[in-house]
């Protein structure tokens, strides 16, 4: 799918790994549920939270080793989508202020999660 023949216009995505207690799984469903309704109310083009399911392919170091990712921990791999890297900022503010999201028990140890934004090199 070519975001661009959909009608975004788009260059920076925000992106994050984190390991979530399976027994916290339903509750962190909940929880990237109201996420991505707030981010996409805030503005993101796209807001998408995935659980990890085939962890262990090579080459390369997979996320439950990356994460030191314990037997009773899932993967969960998020992204958003936004129009630029200021796009990403002021949306990230408002989403910051939301107070939907300002007072949740996070069911996993944010210490872990790892994040970064990044510039689109390609797309198909």
């Amino acid at each position: 799918m070519h975001l661009a023949t959909k009608g975004y216009n788009m260059s920076y995505v925000d992106g994050f790994v984190l390991p979530v207690p399976t027994k916290n799984l339903a509750k962190y469903r909940r929880i990237a549920r109201l996420a991505a309704k707030v981010w996409r109310e805030h503005g993101a083009l796209a807001y998408v939270e995935c659980l990890g399911d085939a962890m262990q392919g090579q080459p390369g170091h997979p996320f439950p080793k990356l994460l030191k990712l314990k037997p009773t921990e899932s993967v969960v791999f998020g992204w958003g989508l936004f129009k630029s890297r200021k796009h990403r900022d002021q949306v990230n503010a408002r989403v910051i202020k939301d107070k939907r999201l300002a007072k949740l028990d996070l069911p996993f140890d944010m210490k872990r999660m790892t994040y970064g934004g990044f510039k689109i090199l390609a797309e198909s």
